[in-house]
């Protein structure tokens, strides 16, 4: 009897492990339905995003508030990417989104600079005031080749 207990006992104890495992698994991963409620879609236009990749940080003042979620290229060439941002945060329709680097070589992320405007982007709304990423390369370039006035 005291055998069929213990078995018992590891069994629950192992599906209960198996439950929380899967439930971090799909919290973590943030598997849309689960975080559906918690964040929000907002567009944003582009002239160039050059090093930013899908999943790079959305961030305010130094806040990480969001992610880049998708990317892909519009009509007329510009290039778009969709921003999952946090529910806490309301981005006024005059914002300003911008592509930057942690340092001088370092990964590319989105900036938004809130603007005081009281009207704010809904879910799918499109950033159309935005500054492109700066090229350094080219820059260093025109200045080694002598190309730069």
């Amino acid at each position: 009897m005291k055998k069929n207990t213990l078995e018992m006992i590891v069994g629950l104890f192992m599906v209960a492990g198996f439950l929380a495992f899967g439930y971090l698994a799909l919290r973590l991963g943030e598997v849309s339905f689960l975080t559906r409620g918690s964040t929000y879609t907002i567009n944003a236009q582009f002239n160039n995003v050059s090093g930013v990749k899908q999943g790079a940080a959305v961030q305010v003042a130094g806040v990480v508030v969001g992610e880049v979620v998708k990317m892909w290229l519009g009509e007329k060439g510009y290039a778009h990417l969709a921003l999952r941002i946090d529910n806490s945060l309301k981005v006024p329709i005059d914002s300003i989104a911008s592509v930057k680097s942690q340092g001088i070589i370092g990964d590319k992320f989105i900036q938004l600079s809130l603007g005081g405007d009281e009207k704010v982007f809904a879910n799918g709304g499109t950033i159309r005031d935005t500054e492109s990423a700066l090229d350094i390369e080219s820059i260093i370039s025109k200045f080694a080749f002598g190309s730069a006035k």
